[in-house]
């Protein structure tokens, strides 16, 4: 109980929720709890959903990471792979020929090149339309976050699968897959930050979607042409997605919104 106060503590501070100066989780008593957890509660809802989400996320990739180091997962990934491809010739996946085309062009889309291009652009861009916070916030959440895929690679050091052929050239590690992390990190953390400078809720929701959607797709086209575990995937999706939320955390204590600071966000989406 004690170290999930001091965990929701530190978030907490993270996201602007006070706590009384001098006192710590773990030094509270009940009257002091009680008040902490009243204070958590008048927050905003969605912040705290956040909180335990990032908990909850962490957790599973503990738990994931854990599973794969001990080979328990091999079974699971072998047998999605071997699905997608044809029993008579595993060079060969599933669906029509125009799919793998398909995916084999979306994968490019959670690419070095590509997500490297649109970050730039897009900080250029925010620096041009005198939005410094956010756009230097931005590059460096994304830039961290790659950084962070790599040393996950190279910490857990798991090979390419070889269960079927790759439909296109890999080098690197496996775990987690590079491709489904950053493309999280950096298209849930630009929807994220650029829902923040929209006025009305359905653009936000939209925004946030079409964030979460290219992160999907790219993640199941790395899967499809055989060069990551479905688990690498999951993995990088969890991660991905938890650098985005701490970012969006972040965010909100320090970067501000245009919406906001226009005065006319408007949760209702009505627009009056």
């Amino acid at each position: 109980m004690l170290q999930g106060l001091e965990f929701a503590a530190r978030l907490a501070d993270l996201a602007g929720i006070g706590v009384s100066e001098g006192s710590s989780t773990a030094g509270m008593s009940e009257v002091q709890r009680r008040g902490f957890l009243a204070r958590l509660s008048a927050y905003e809802p969605l912040t705290l959903i956040t909180m335990a989400s990032i908990a909850g996320g962490l957790f599973l990739l503990q738990r994931l990471t854990s599973e794969v180091l001990e080979g328990e997962t091999f079974r699971f990934d072998e047998a999605i792979l071997l699905a997608l491809r044809r029993a008579d010739d595993l060079a060969v996946p599933v669906g029509p020929g125009w799919l793998t085309h398909a995916f084999d062009d979306i994968t490019s889309l959670g690419g070095v090149t590509v997500l490297s291009l649109l970050t730039v652009l897009i900080t250029v861009y925010l620096l041009l339309d005198r939005r410094w916070p956010i756009a230097l916030f931005i590059f460096s959440s994304v830039l961290t976050g790659w950084l962070a895929s790599t040393t996950l690679k190279i910490l857990i050091a798991r090979p390419r699968p070889d269960i079927v052929p790759h439909l296109v050239e890999v080098s690197d590690l496996s775990f987690p897959s590079g491709h489904a992390m950053v493309s999280a990190v950096t298209y849930l953390t630009l929807g994220a930050l650029v829902a923040r400078t929209q006025r009305y809720r359905s653009t936000r929701i939209f925004v946030m979607a079409a964030g979460v959607f290219l992160a999907v797709i790219i993640g199941l086209s790395r899967i499809y042409l055989g060069v990551h575990y479905p688990t690498d995937v999951f993995a990088g999706w969890c991660a991905g997605a938890l650098w985005a939320l701490g970012c969006w955390l972040i965010s909100k204590r320090f970067v501000p919104s245009r919406a906001s600071d226009d005065g006319v966000e408007n949760d209702n989406g009505d627009g009056d």
